[in-house]
């Protein structure tokens, strides 16, 4: 079937919608049928099927519920990135638990939302997410980055100048200590003038460290910078 536009000559973003929940799918689908931008090519009722018909619909995005019968919403993400891996999924659910954050993103979810947002946030988390940006909930992120997690000032023994050697901790990037020390502050919410501060060293030089990180890791924004540290021992 040939596919239409949302009237500014760009093509909708297909979604699939899957929930365990009739009343909460039917209500979701009728959110987003009135996003010109978005098009629902179909629902799931449980994990099993929406890998059935991830595979037949081919969706650009699929809304997953996490709790769900016959197959939960982490296994189905898993199986439907193993089988399309440009596939987007965002778990849409009311559980905030941090292990089913935790093996979401795991698993290869974009991101982690929860239901009680608004429409117009969730079209734009899709939207977003559509285009390679992580989608966190603010609440997820709040524990995340917890006030006894931001870095307190403290008088350093010595300032230090230069960029130390490589730490084994992050292997797979080859960190060193100063990039891991940067990302960890970052990762828990620390401005790029708190940073400075802390370490001693200039804003300007945290903004480089920054760029070069960002590139590196392929990172896109703060919030990919939290899901980074959080799965590499950084937090």
């Amino acid at each position: 079937m040939e596919q239409g536009n949302d009237g500014n000559g760009q093509t909708p973003i297909r979604v699939l919608v899957v929930d365990d929940q009739r009343l909460v799918r039917d209500g979701i689908v009728s959110l987003l049928h009135v996003q010109k931008e978005l098009e629902v090519v179909g629902t799931a009722a449980d994990g099993q099927e929406a890998v059935e018909q991830a595979f037949v619909l081919k969706p650009d995005v699929v809304l997953m519920d996490v709790r769900m019968p016959s197959m939960n919403g982490v296994d189905a993400t898993a199986e439907i990135l193993r089988q399309q891996p440009t596939c987007c999924i965002l778990m849409l659910t009311t559980f905030d638990d941090d292990a089913y954050v935790r093996d979401a993103l795991r698993s290869g979810a974009r991101g982690y939302l929860l239901k009680d947002m608004p429409v117009s946030d969730l079209t734009t988390a899709i939207l977003a997410a559509s285009k390679g940006v992580y989608q966190l909930d603010a609440s997820v992120i709040e524990r995340f980055i917890a006030p006894d997690a931001r870095p307190q000032k403290t008088e350093p023994v010595q300032k230090i100048e230069t960029v130390e050697g490589p730490s084994e901790t992050v292997a797979e990037a080859k960190l060193t200590r100063r990039e891991q020390e940067i990302l960890h502050l970052i990762a828990t919410g620390a401005t790029n003038r708190e940073v400075a501060e802390h370490l001693i060293i200039s804003e300007g030089t945290v903004k480089n460290y920054l760029a070069r990180l960002f590139n590196r890791l392929g990172l896109r924004d703060r919030t990919q910078a939290v899901i980074y540290a959080r799965e590499h021992g950084l937090l």
